[in-house]
């Protein structure tokens, strides 16, 4: 199991790295979602009848998981407003 998540992980980072910039913002929103299922399942294992040590990594990944939530929609607002025309650009002398 480790070798397949070390795998993985390389394969992961190789596939990001080769995205163009154009597409980060539509591959952001696509992790967002992935994340927000993480979520619902951490919130299940938090507050159901599991052990205590099962319960606090749950709690783990839901801080783990809508800190990459929050932290990837406040980067896709940033780099949408890198796209946007200020109105003293749009004006022409």
């Amino acid at each position: 199991m480790l070798f397949v998540l070390v795998l993985s992980t390389f394969i992961g980072l190789g596939v990001i790295v080769r995205v163009s910039r154009l597409l980060h913002t539509p591959l952001m929103s696509l992790t967002n979602a992935i994340s927000a299922i993480a979520v619902v399942g951490s919130i299940i294992v938090t507050g159901g009848d599991h052990p205590k040590e099962i319960r606090i990594l749950g709690a783990v990944a839901l801080f783990a998981s809508m800190t990459n939530i929050v932290s990837g929609f406040l980067i896709t607002d940033r780099m949408l407003k890198m796209f946007k025309q200020s109105p003293s650009e749009g004006k022409k002398p």
